[in-house]
């Protein structure tokens, strides 16, 4: 429903001014003439500026647009009419930013245009996966399914973030915590100490002069330790907003040491999971595959993805170009070739996806229990080195003195 604005004179001669919600102008209409009123004018209220503003600047949570999909998916199969359903969910959200793109959507679908022209007006809200999927769900007649797949895709990828940001907290925590405490050491413990060996004429090892040396140097150039961190993840920002810099960053990623790993096999999941959902939703394999690529978050594997396209244009099949590029493991690329011969692709491209989540999964499990127990390792030699460093001129001088 939309809110309308009135002028009028009632039956008394007064001037009135008002508001009414009403599906469309004529009901507003109607419903003053019969309280006898003269009217003067009606106007459809637009939304505030605070919905407006949140609607075009505010992200909208994975949460919110999953449980958006999955109530817009139980009313549609309940048989409510879409701008109903839209009416209802905007009263239900608590979340400004969503609740300013599901009042813009409605009134886009209430002056004539489809849900997928309405929802791509919002890119920063809506993907193209998502807009895509829509799309095929109004020419297939098959929304409400649709919705709810689309909600068990983005909780799948919900799911999957969640365990890898869980697993990265801890490791990140104590990575931080312990460089403070190193730095608030240098700056403020170690000076003292230096004071009290040098009144003493106290002859420090290597080691302890080299700690001392470090801590004075510290303490005059932090602001320069300060410049050259900033400066370098600013430069380092700029660049990967580059076309090559973005490309040369995301292979970096795939060559790092373990991790880079667990990086490819969450974007295989992320391929599979979606060319599977999109390919079962009726994308063709095209646009399916131009959809992956945009949406990939890999520059290199949206690479092989766009030459797979390529290929796939020239009449080859799409497991060669993918197994040609030399990212996609031989289980990945055979599984994809049964589906095509067989006419199961969206099924086989699930199977995979699940593979890769479970292969995720046990592979964050192994990497936190292998983290803890190095990082106790780290944090354990970082100590005791200081520590030894400057007990060994207070073991010096207790020596000298007997």
């Amino acid at each position: 429903m939309a809110t309308f604005q009135y002028d009028a004179v009632d039956p008394s001669g007064r001037t009135v001014k008002g508001k009414i919600e009403a599906d469309n102008e004529q009901m507003v209409l109607a419903r003053l003439h019969e309280q006898h009123f003269h009217i003067l004018s009606v106007t459809e209220a637009k939304a505030s500026m605070k919905l407006q503003f949140a609607s075009k600047t505010q992200k909208v949570k994975l949460p919110a647009l999953v449980v958006f999909s999955r109530q817009f998916a139980t009313m549609i199969d309940a048989g409510i009419p879409i701008i109903k359903c839209l009416d209802i969910l905007e009263s239900q959200v608590k979340e400004e930013g969503l609740k300013g793109v599901i009042n813009a959507t409605k009134r886009d679908v209430k002056g004539g245009l489809s849900l997928t022209d309405a929802l791509a007006k919002h890119p920063h809200v809506f993907s193209k996966l998502y807009v895509n999927m829509i799309r095929a769900a109004e020419i297939g007649g098959i929304l409400d399914t649709i919705l709810d797949r689309l909600a068990g895709f983005l909780e799948t990828e919900m799911e999957i973030k969640g365990k890898v940001k869980s697993a990265m907290m801890y490791p990140i925590i104590v990575l931080c915590f312990a460089g403070l405490m190193v730095v608030a050491l240098f700056l403020f413990v170690l000076p003292r100490f230096k004071e009290i060996f040098t009144s003493m004429n106290v002859e420090m090892p290597p080691t302890t002069q080299f700690l001392f040396d470090a801590s004075d140097w510290l303490q005059k150039f932090w602001w320069l330790v300060a410049m050259i961190i900033t400066g370098s993840i600013v430069a380092l920002k700029k660049y990967d907003k580059t076309v090559k810099g973005h490309f040369v960053l995301d292979g970096l990623k795939l060559k790092l040491p373990i991790f880079g790993d667990l990086v490819l096999k969450m974007s295989i999941s992320r391929f599979a999971r979606t060319f599977g959902t999109l390919i079962a939703s009726g994308v063709p394999m095209m646009r399916s595959l131009e959809i992956i690529g945009e949406t990939s978050g890999n520059a290199v594997l949206a690479q092989a993805i766009n030459n797979a396209r390529v290929s796939i244009r020239e009449g080859a099949k799409i497991s060669h170009p993918l197994a040609a590029s030399g990212l996609f493991p031989s289980m990945v690329t055979h599984m994809i070739d049964v589906g095509e011969e067989t006419g199961r692709l969206a099924e086989m491209l699930t199977k995979v996806a699940d593979f890769y989540d479970n292969e995720v999964d046990a592979m964050v499990k192994g990497l936190t229990s292998m983290i803890e127990p190095l990082l106790i390792v780290f944090m354990g030699v970082v100590v005791g080195f200081i520590a030894i460093s400057v007990m060994a001129p207070i073991f010096k001088l207790v020596t000298s003195i007997h």
